[in-house]
């Protein structure tokens, strides 16, 4: 009876049952999970739902011809060959040319866009309301729109202008895209139902984040793409080299954990694999920037209709030479070195997708903790979904723009006329004669004259 009445106030009582025994406490605090998260995290997040795990998906013929190795050296073959098979792809990828690369960029944008829709539509259970997904392909079709509409009328300015159809579109290019969003958003409104106000507008956020992170930031590769193919090409390597590296020392020197967000982090992986991307980098660099190939801007051709990659290089792909330090000279024994200049800014892109390009993997790794998942997807055997390979990329993208529009591109003369010739005669005539006047003031002019003359 004495110990019935203790369990019935123990019910009855909010305070008794909120004190959990001393015993239990202690071991709660001990108990991690395998994830690295405590029970206490687990407990806060426990309200949220989870996403299903989704099946191994390893190819047969690799289960049978790895049966017998231990999970862990069986994860690192299937990464191992699948990497492999990556990476032959993108190889075949860029031997197609620039314009296969912009559609590849633009297919990775959209599976990237899926998988995240994917998780916010199950995490939520989002299967009742009304025209989410549809909304979301939408909204993403707008921002595609908006965006590639301007990279359009930016680097096939004459096609455009020859075009009537285009022509109209190009002018009204952003009236348009405003229309197309307001659209969405109306449609949204009309498509709020009562009980399902704060989930219609958590999975409206959460569309609008997804769109900021993979369509923003896939537009910026391709721009990348546009000032010449080894803009594009050094900074992918160098990030797939960085996460290669640190995973390989990671798994053979591993000691030390780096962050908790990606308990298989090593403050080992992350040292080895900085310095051999820096390695990388410089190597890769010199390499390709004696091609025309690769260092030429993606240009349109007019009278062909077709993208072109031929120009004279710029100094930026000249070879020069630099004195080396008085450290390094002593020993070496070299006074000079020849390099590159695209070099010196390959060590700049080397670093920072060593040291700061891993927190788009920590970003992406807080990401599934939150949601109790372990990969985006399973599109990928071993590596997960195609998010998962590239959640250091759009970070790296991001820098790259910045970087070329800061400290590499100048104005561009081309695309000066190219607005000039789009003006009426009038306002041509207006440019020309402030210009001469500007040019004479400045004694430039005669000077011109005379050698024309």
């Amino acid at each position: 009876m004495t110990e019935l009445r203790h369990r019935a106030a123990k019910d009855t009582d909010p305070t008794l049952q909120q004190q959990p025994s001393e015993d239990k406490g202690s071991d709660s605090e001990l108990k991690v999970e395998k994830d690295g998260v405590s029970d206490s995290e687990s407990k806060v997040d426990s309200g949220l739902p989870e996403v299903p795990v989704p099946p191994d998906d390893t190819p047969e013929v690799l289960n049978k011809a790895l049966s017998g190795l231990s999970s862990r050296w069986k994860n690192w073959w299937v990464r191992g060959i699948l990497t492999l098979a990556m990476i032959s792809f993108f190889f075949f990828i860029i031997y197609l040319g620039p314009m296969v690369l912009m559609m590849i960029v633009l297919c990775v944008q959209i599976k990237c866009f899926h998988e995240i829709i994917t998780i916010g539509y199950s995490v939520y259970h989002s299967y009742h309301l009304p025209w989410f997904r549809t909304l979301s392909w939408y909204f993403l079709l707008c921002v595609n729109y908006f965006f590639y509409g301007e990279t359009v009328t930016d680097y096939f300015f004459t096609l455009v202008q020859r075009e009537e159809p285009l022509r109209i579109l190009s002018k009204y290019h952003r009236f348009i895209s405003f229309a197309l969003y307001l659209t969405g958003f109306c449609m949204f409104v009309l498509s709020l139902v009562k009980k399902h106000y704060r989930l219609q507008f958590y999975m409206f956020g959460w569309t609008h984040v997804t769109l900021l992170i993979v369509v923003t930031q896939s537009h910026l590769i391709i721009h990348n793409l546009f000032e010449g193919m080894i803009w594009f090409i050094v900074p992918i390597s160098c990030v797939i080299c960085n996460d290669i590296m640190a995973y390989m020392f990671g798994f053979f020197f591993g000691r030390t954990p780096l962050i908790k967000l990606s308990p298989k982090k090593t403050w080992e992986g992350f040292i080895g694999g900085f310095f051999a991307t820096i390695v990388f980098g410089i190597l890769l660099s010199y390499v390709m920037a004696g091609v025309r190939y690769f260092v030429c801007p993606v240009e349109f051709n007019n009278d062909s209709n077709s993208f072109q990659v031929d120009c004279e290089p710029s100094d930026l792909f000249q070879l020069q030479d630099y004195a080396l330090p008085s450290i390094l000279e002593s020993v070496t024994g070299w006074t000079t070195v020849r390099l590159y200049p695209f070099q010196i800014h390959s060590i700049a892109l080397s670093t920072f997708a060593s040291i700061v390009g891993p927190f788009g993997g920590f970003f992406a790794s807080g990401f599934k903790r939150a949601f109790k998942i372990k990969d985006f997807a399973n599109t990928i055997p071993g590596h997960g979904g195609i998010m998962d390979r590239f959640d250091c990329q759009y970070l790296m993208a991001t820098f790259v723009n910045v970087y070329i529009a800061s400290f590499i591109r100048g104005p561009n003369p081309t695309k000066v006329i190219q607005q000039l010739l789009a003006l009426r005669v009038d306002q041509q005539l207006h440019i020309f004669n402030s210009l001469k006047a500007h040019l004479t003031e400045k004694g430039l002019l005669p000077a011109l004259e005379e050698a024309a003359a």
